[in-house]
Parts: C-alpha cells; structure tokens; sequence
C-alpha cells in the first residue's frame, strides 16, 4: 500500500484526501496515516492539511523498495524488488534469490555495497548514497553459451537510460563499460548458475557512478560521474527505472533471434571502439588492430594491419585505446 500511496501521490500535483486513500485500499485512517509517516521517515516531503489531504511536496534522491516500485513502469523488468539500505554485494544476494526460486525480473538493489566487485574479481568502490547498485535476476530460455551476450544487452540498455534521461552521450566500450568523456561511468558484471545445457538462472549487476563528487586517486583518471560530466544531481530511482525499461525492450528483442543481430546496428552505433584503432590485450601478447564493431554473438571484429580479420570474445581478451583507456 506504501508503494500505491506514493505512486499516487506523485501523479497528482493536488491533495488527495485521506478518505479517498481509504476508500481506495479498503483500510483505515490510521493505517494510511501510517503509511505516509513511514514515507517522511524516508526523506519524502508530504503536507498534510486538515479538509484537504496530503499532497507530495519534494521528494529527494531517496532509494527504496517502494521509491523504486513507484517510479517502474515495465511489465516485468524490475517489477519485483527486493532492497537493501547496505549489502554485501547485490550480486550475490540476487544468485541466493535465485536460488531460493525469486521470480524472472526480479531487481535487487542497494544503497551501500561492502563487498562489491567487478570483472576478474576487482572490487568496486561502492559509497553510500550517490551511487547505483543494482543486479537483476533473469531465468532465460536459452543455451548457456549465449549468455554473455546479456551483458551487451544491459550496455546497451544502460547507456541509452543515460541518454535519455541526462542527454549526456554516454558510450560504450567494448564490451560492457559505459564512459562520458573517455572515462568509466559504469561496470556491469554477469555470473550465472547452469547445468551442461541449462540456464537455471542468470545475475547482471550494474554500478552506476551517479551523484559521486570525488574518487580515490587509484582510479580517479579513469572514472568519473553523472554528476561531474552532467554538472547536476541525477535522482536514482529514476535512473533505475529507465535503465529497466530500456532493458526489457532490448531483452524481448535479443529473445527473438537469440543473438544481438536485432540490436548490433544500435549498439555499434554508441561503441566507442568502432571505426578506431584499438590495441587488443590478450594472455599470447598485445597487437594493434582496427575496430570495425560488433557481430552478432557480441565479438568484436578487428582488422589487424597485415590484413587479417579476427573476432574477439570478451573472456580474457581486453581492449584499449591506443593512447589510454579508451
């Protein structure tokens, strides 16, 4: 009921009158009383006046269960929440959600992680309240092999969120980083649980640099934020929500080839690798090539200068610009 109150109270600009509230959800004043202090205590400005109701007067970059429920408008992306105000990792507790039968869509997030980590096992600066972390738990149909491409699929969905909702062009770099200015943004890590042919469930966690002000000095000429590149506060409930809508988008699309040949064209289109030359890291050496895109099993294909073409898939093989990160 918290969640259907707020979602209410941000759709209308006027006071909506306790009774109606109670009318609404069959409950009594006393129970939607407590329903809107428990939205105060989370940081939600409401004005309640005697004869008029309670009326929506700001509502700050909180993160919640019912923050989040209220701004989501997918049909299953992101629908079911589970949130907590610190975790270990989102990704961990969305493979124990999966294991213990969460259901497909299932997002979890976090306002603090202290354990958070990203690709080969870096871990992830994760400060309370600027940031998005944010795993969801998918059980799709299809063969473990094409799993990694999900995580193209949330590239993508993530840098068009951005877009979108800052008008920064945000990028991405091959294959799941989104940058702002030749700088990381945003991580994205995908784990999975599986049998020799079977999926029993898929975990992709999203890091957002979002409202953060500094950086440690270890990563601090290779990051940075919505905020610094933006110049303002970006609210994260709503970035989540966008990010979830472009996702389920691009997903039921992906689903229907089981490839990204129905998203390749705009995936190249925000790649910053493609059309450059790129220097490719791999265990057997280090080589220079030309970038030319995706295909459509999500390997970059590159020209090296001899004239050979290579696809390369993301497992151990890196790739950077030839003067810096990208």
């Amino acid at each position: 009921m918290k969640t259907a109150i707020l979602r209410l109270l941000k759709e209308d600009d006027s006071y909506i009158s306790g009774q109606q509230l109670c009318d609404r959800f069959q409950v009594s004043r006393t129970a939607v009383w407590k329903a809107v202090e428990q939205l105060k205590k989370e940081g939600y400005m409401i004005e309640a006046v005697r004869n008029k109701g309670y009326r929506l007067v700001d509502s700050p970059d909180v993160m919640s269960k019912a923050e989040i429920e209220s701004m989501v408008r997918t049909k299953w992306a992101g629908r079911s929440v589970i949130y907590y105000d610190e975790t270990d990792s989102t990704n961990i507790q969305a493979k124990l959600a999966g294991e213990n039968g969460s259901e497909h869509g299932t997002l979890v997030v976090a306002d603090r992680q202290v354990a958070g980590k990203g690709r080969r096992g870096r871990s992830w600066e994760s400060p309370k309240g600027v940031c998005v972390y944010m795993t969801l738990l998918l059980r799709p149909s299809i063969a473990p092999v094409k799993a990694p491409m999900l995580t193209l699929v949330m590239a993508l969905s993530v840098a068009e969120a951005v877009r979108e909702l800052t008008g920064l062009k945000a990028g991405i770099k091959w294959p799941n980083d989104i940058v702002l200015n030749k700088k990381k943004i945003c991580g994205i890590l995908t784990e999975m649980s599986t049998e020799i042919d079977y999926i029993n469930y898929v975990v992709t966690g999203v890091g957002i640099n979002t409202n953060q002000e500094t950086f440690s000095e270890e990563i601090r000429k290779r990051a940075t934020s919505l905020l610094i590149e933006g110049g303002r506060h970006i609210s994260r409930s709503e970035l989540v929500a966008a990010v979830m809508e472009r996702y389920e988008e691009n997903y039921e699309r992906f689903m229907e080839t089981k490839d990204l040949s129905g998203l390749q064209e705009k995936y190249n289109g925000m790649l910053v690798n493609c059309g450059r030359e790129v220097r490719v890291l791999e265990p057997k050496g280090e080589y220079s090539a030309f970038a030319s895109g995706i295909n459509e099993v999500g390997e970059l294909v590159v020209t090296t200068p001899e004239g050979e073409e290579k696809h390369i898939f993301a497992g151990e093989v890196s790739v950077r610009g030839i003067y810096g990160y990208v």
